[in-house]
């Protein structure tokens, strides 16, 4: 397993290979713009190479990117799925020049018209999207907390779309510890985690489960609140190492997003914690 944090690129997004090598880190998450605005960031080509550079040197072993939070391509809004396509697709071209392995995106709400309606403008939009994808390089949905209409909250939801885009080869998930705990699946428990894991194997194929999101919740089981807590003070407490351990993961780059000791995200210390509850 590889064990890494999402952390800011901010000053340059070269500087985000810094930061995770400053924490421990051997798996990292960024944004390739900001999370809450539009505007794409223009990255030269020399902030490029000098990411692709210190990645090798930090030995960085997985790098993904995380669309914006303003991305909804169920939005039947022209005008807003219009603009959650084109952010997209600065994504994926943004992650493709830095080597990353994934974009990961969140696929928005269907705005109370139903799933069925939401995945008519969904669909064709990821459609597009894929043809930037390459074998290096997918496209990988996250797992919701299950809050109003957002899609994604069940692995139904995620296989209905996967099966819609005839199970396109690269097109994977991301699943949130938190996300699926808040949503029903209590993931400190080895039972209902392992019934969990073999929906997916089953419905989607345990092959395109590409990233984990490891985040502790400070909501209740099955409340639908996405509200993420940092490792050891949620109330999956030392429960989360049920998840952390499970065999169908120890290949895969574990993430946090928690909001860490002083409300900036994780530090080196809760790196170190992530590794601790996992026994490495």
């Amino acid at each position: 397993m590889l064990f890494g944090a999402h952390v800011s690129s901010s000053g340059g997004i070269w500087q985000a290979i810094d930061r995770a090598e400053a924490m421990g880190c051997d798996a990292v998450q960024v944004f390739t713009q900001s999370p809450r605005m539009w505007r794409p960031t223009n990255h030269t080509p020399e902030a490029v190479a000098r990411f692709r550079e210190r990645r090798e040197e930090a030995r960085i072993g997985s790098v993904v990117c995380h669309a914006l939070y303003l991305v909804n391509l169920a939005n039947p809004d022209p005008v807003i799925h219009g603009k959650s396509v084109a952010a997209m697709r600065s994504s994926l071209e943004a992650a493709a020049a830095i080597g990353a392995e994934g974009v990961i995106f969140h696929v928005g709400s269907h705005l109370g018209a139903g799933f069925e309606a939401g995945l008519e403008h969904v669909v064709p939009a990821l459609r597009e999207l894929l043809e930037l994808t390459t074998d290096d390089l997918w496209l990988l949905m996250e797992n919701s907390a299950g809050a109003g209409g957002t899609i994604g909250r069940s692995t139904d939801e995620l296989a209905a779309i996967h099966d819609a885009l005839d199970h396109h080869p690269r097109l994977g998930i991301c699943i949130d510890s938190c996300h699926w705990y808040v949503s029903g699946v209590d993931v400190t428990d080895r039972t209902a985690l392992d019934a969990a894991v073999e929906e997916i194997d089953s419905r989607i194929g345990l092959d395109r489960l590409r990233c984990l999101h490891v985040n502790d919740s400070k909501a209740a089981l099955g409340s639908n609140l996405d509200r993420h807590d940092s490792i050891g003070v949620g109330l999956m407490a030392a429960g989360l190492r049920t998840f952390l351990t499970h065999p169908a993961f120890q290949e895969l780059p574990a993430i946090l997003e928690t909001p860490g000791p002083e409300g900036h995200g994780p530090d080196a210390d809760e790196v170190a914690r992530l590794r601790a509850l996992h026994g490495s």
